[in-house]
């Protein structure tokens, strides 16, 4: 089988994964706690596991961090959904980068081509924290094109866990994990991430040169 195809057959697996994921349900909080009490003492572990692997796909990140505070408590809660982050962000990176860089590379002279990959490696490390900071940016396919794209992996990495951490640490401790509902006081912190995300994500973008001046 010659490269080209094997990299088309590589790309549908990973558009199947992702479109699945986004077409199955969701669990809810209490389906997360269930099935991470069940493992009694070795509960952080399989939740840590559950959180990585579920979130490689377009599965809310959210959902687990719901859980995370009421199962394992506010301070361990915190840290396992950060190590999960780390780990289902470099999966899907990886995944990506190991798929879909030769695709790149080969379309790299194409103008779009060109302007989406400079808007996602040009802010480097300020534009990934300032890109995960927006609650309303999905997780997974920020990975996926992320890993597609020519940033390094360490930037990457870094941005996203430093990025995620101030909304993971919001949602472990404001939120209502027995309802699953969004309480005022995380709404308002969402909106003040999103104004400065936003406003991040601009300023790197426009120093690199990607967002021209309005001088």
């Amino acid at each position: 089988m010659s490269g080209r195809k094997t990299l088309i057959i590589a790309l549908v697996g990973v558009v199947a994964l992702v479109v699945a994921g986004s077409l199955a349900p969701a669990p809810s909080p209490a389906e997360v706690r269930g099935w991470a009490a069940a493992a009694g003492w070795a509960t952080p572990v399989v939740f840590l596991a559950v959180y990585a692997v579920l979130t490689v796909v377009p599965i809310p990140r959210t959902v687990f961090n719901l859980s995370a505070g009421l199962l394992l408590g506010e301070a361990l809660g915190v840290a396992v959904a950060m190590l999960a982050t780390a780990l289902a962000a470099w999966t899907a990176f990886l995944l990506a980068r190991g798929l879909g860089r030769k695709w790149l590379e080969s379309h790299l002279e194409r103008d779009a081509v060109r302007t989406v990959n400079a808007r996602l490696s040009g802010g480097g490390i300020a534009g990934m924290i300032s890109l995960r900071l927006i609650p309303m940016i999905p997780f997974a396919p920020v990975n996926y094109c992320c890993g597609i794209s020519t940033i390094r992996l360490g930037p990457f990495l870094a941005g996203t866990v430093i990025g995620s951490l101030p909304g993971t640490i919001a949602v472990v401790i404001l939120g209502d994990a027995l309802t699953g509902t969004t309480p005022p006081a995380l709404l308002a912190v969402y909106a003040g991430l999103a104004l400065v995300g936003g406003a991040g994500l601009y300023a790197a973008l426009r120093k690199q040169g990607v967002v021209a001046s309005a001088d």
